[in-house]
């Protein structure tokens, strides 16, 4: 094998490792769906991160049709700490909020996707109209929520009694939001050519 030969053998199998190690380095090292907690289990997790000196921040909403407002917004969010924890909404307080045919997508499949972003820790589903009862037993350091709502309504009608934490509100995406995509979807439904 010449000079050449050898160094370009070399290089397929350096690049080579170099792919491996990326495909590595984006693979979960382990389920995504093992981010799915009950309560009990989110607030055990919480107490030991705590208990390691780490900031735990807590957000939560619909993510009803995932987009780009909700990756920035989580993203965010995760900044304010070192763990996420995310509360999604279920089946019957999505209806209850945003009406019929809401949600499109069921809470477990909605959890699953939050789940599989990496900025995300853990996601518990939580059936009451507010997050206030999570909030009281999880207990993070931080409760972030959409830039839509003012925090004088938060500490309403979100934070329990006591709430030690802090307050936060996330950057609101102009013009990203999933009743709006709902929208448009219906809208591109209705001018098809035979659609109903």
């Amino acid at each position: 094998m010449t000079r050449r030969a050898k160094r370009d053998h070399r290089r397929k199998l350096l690049s080579r490792a170099a792919a491996a190690r990326a495909v590595r380095a984006v693979q979960p090292k382990r389920d995504h769906r093992r981010k799915l907690l009950s309560r009990a289990a989110a607030a055990r997790a919480v107490r030991a991160a705590q208990r390691r000196g780490e900031r735990v921040v807590l957000t939560g909403g619909c993510f009803d049709l995932l987009h780009v407002g909700h990756a920035r917004s989580l993203a965010e969010a995760r900044r304010m700490g070192d763990r996420l924890v995310v509360g999604v909404n279920a089946d019957g307080t999505v209806r209850a909020l945003k009406g019929p045919p809401r949600p499109i997508v069921p809470a477990r499949q909605r959890a699953e996707l939050v789940a599989a972003l990496g900025c995300v820790d853990w996601v518990v589903i939580f059936p009451e109209p507010t997050p206030r009862a999570l909030i009281a037993a999880l207990a993070p350091d931080v409760y972030a929520k959409g830039g839509d709502w003012p925090l004088a309504v938060l500490r309403a009608t979100d934070a329990p009694p006591g709430f030690r934490g802090r307050l936060r509100r996330l950057r609101q995406i102009p013009g990203v939001r999933t009743s709006a995509l709902v929208e448009r979807i219906r809208g591109a439904r209705r001018t098809r050519p035979g659609a109903q």
